[in-house]
């Protein structure tokens, strides 16, 4: 009773900090300050990390500093410095083992340093790392043709770049020159690079310089839980063709859409309307293209392609992250007509598809196949949403549960009815989540979504232990905690096993 006394005076009667102290106040959350003995249990594993004898956190970070760009952010007051990763695992420099539930930025598709992938990268990297296409081997060939084979219609000819950037630049490349028209059109809420042409395609002022970026339209984003028509795709299919109509001169090159928008904050677009928008587009002269970068390699469980949920097929698709587990590594995968106005110029990229990350490549898409890992996100995605949904009910501060698979969402709001974006708690609880050993991503325009994108061999037991689902209840007491920050008292029972 005494724990539980201390719990409920502190959760309901904190001593709140102000300003900014708020988010870094040493009263939080930590199990110690609130009388538990230790944190939450993750699963175990059996790997032990390598003693480290690296530079510290602090050494790490002075030279980041000193030598690295200033535009470059890190995650939490106090940096974690990660030394060393296996499978859904990351380990600082103390050894501690964190849970990783954001993948490298939804790029580790298989799990860190799988084995199967490091051998393979490790096996060619010892017999020719680079060579360009202007030789023949038969690594990038292997590649392009298995990944020609997840792909529907006539989508088979393949061009290999290094980063999700460089494929929408060369998507968008493709559209104009097939089409002979010069206007894109993207969604707002939308990240489809940071280069000097993708950068108008994006839509997120936190990423846009002030540089010209002209010939791009953005168009109303088909959000179902923040858009004006839920998910009403036919009346957001009406602004694109309005748009069209008289934002354009009526021909336009192509349109590009996540069907899961990653930094937007996990919004998956409302149903039906790819099909609505694609039929508009065409129609308008112009070739559509889908944004692959996270959603793509069977993350969203029930298809291999984030587009096959939305009943389509693009003219071009575009692909990285998950590709290569963490190599740099991208692709466009495109028709053979769209593919040949290439050939009127010389279209070369110097590392596109270099031995190495061929090899790593091809080991990604054998081992997503052999490991099951569609399926297997279809099964734990299945079984996360349906226990965040369960705490929805219980909190209000949870505005919205989304995504499928492991491509999922969870938004955090100061107030249901207005949606209130709630970013000073989602700052908070991403450090006091940090600090019970759980490592996730946070999106969305104002920081408040909580991004669960972990590698897919995240398992039902990982999903299970941590402490945003834990039945021990620490997720329902960072809430709390969180709530109780901005003075608004939450009721429900907090349970705290030692």
């Amino acid at each position: 009773m005494a724990l539980w006394s201390r719990i409920i005076k502190r959760v309901l009667h904190p001593a709140v900090p102000t300003g900014a102290a708020a988010l870094c106040s040493p009263y939080s959350t930590t199990p110690s300050g609130l009388g538990i003995d230790s944190p939450p249990r993750i699963p175990s594993f059996d790997y032990q990390p390598r003693p480290y004898k690296g530079p510290s956190a602090d050494e790490v970070l002075e030279k980041r500093k000193q030598f690295l760009g200033p535009s470059l952010f890190y995650y939490y007051q106090k940096p974690v410095n990660i030394v060393e990763g296996k499978m859904q695992y990351l380990f600082d420099e103390s050894g501690r083992r964190y849970l990783d539930c954001f993948a490298g930025i939804v790029t580790v598709s298989c799990g860190h340093c799988h084995p199967e992938i490091s051998d393979a990268i490790m096996k060619q990297s010892k017999i020719l790392q680079h060579a360009t296409t202007i030789y023949l081997h038969h690594a990038i060939g292997d590649f392009a043709e298995a990944l020609a084979s997840k792909m529907p219609g006539n989508l088979k000819v393949v061009y290999f770049v290094n980063s999700g950037s460089e494929a929408n630049e060369l998507a968008m490349l493709m559209a104009r020159l097939y089409t002979g028209n010069l206007e894109m059109i993207s969604l707002r809420n939308a990240y489809h690079g940071g280069s000097s042409g993708t950068l108008g395609l994006t839509a997120l002022n936190t990423w846009k310089y002030s540089i010209p970026q002209g010939e791009v339209h953005h168009v109303m984003n088909p959000d179902p839980y923040r858009g004006p028509f839920g998910s009403d795709a036919s009346k957001y299919a009406k602004d694109l063709q309005d748009h069209i109509d008289y934002g354009t001169c009526g021909r336009v090159a192509g349109f590009i859409a996540e069907t899961f928008q990653g930094a937007g904050g996990a919004v998956e677009l409302a149903p039906g309307y790819l099909k609505l928008a694609y039929d508009i587009v065409r129609k308008a002269g112009g070739v559509c293209i889908a944004d692959e970068v996270q959603s793509g390699f069977g993350r969203t469980g029930g298809r291999y392609w984030g587009f096959e949920t939305q009943g389509v097929i693009p003219d071009i698709v575009t692909m990285a992250k998950g590709i290569g587990n963490g190599l740099p590594l991208g692709a466009v995968v495109t028709t053979p007509e769209i593919a040949s106005v290439l050939a009127q110029k010389i279209q070369f990229n110097t590392f596109g598809g270099n031995p190495v990350c061929s090899a790593g490549g091809l080991a990604v898409l054998r081992v997503i196949d052999k490991e099951k890992r569609q399926a297997h996100c279809a099964d734990v995605g299945s079984h996360l949403i349906s226990r965040l949904k369960e705490l929805q009910q219980k909190h209000e501060i949870i505005g919205d549960v989304r995504g499928k698979g492991l491509m999922l969402g969870l938004e955090l709001v100061t107030d249901q009815k207005e949606k209130t974006p709630a970013k000073a708690e989602t700052a908070h609880l991403l450090e006091k989540l940090r600090e019970l050993g759980i490592l996730i991503g946070k999106g969305g325009l104002h920081g408040n979504v909580f991004r669960i994108k972990p590698p897919m061999c995240f398992s039902r037991d990982d999903a299970e232990r941590p402490c945003f689902l834990s039945d021990e209840g620490y997720f329902q007491l960072i809430i709390a905690i969180g709530t109780a920050h901005r003075g608004v008292l939450l009721t429900f029972a907090v349970s705290v096993s030692r």
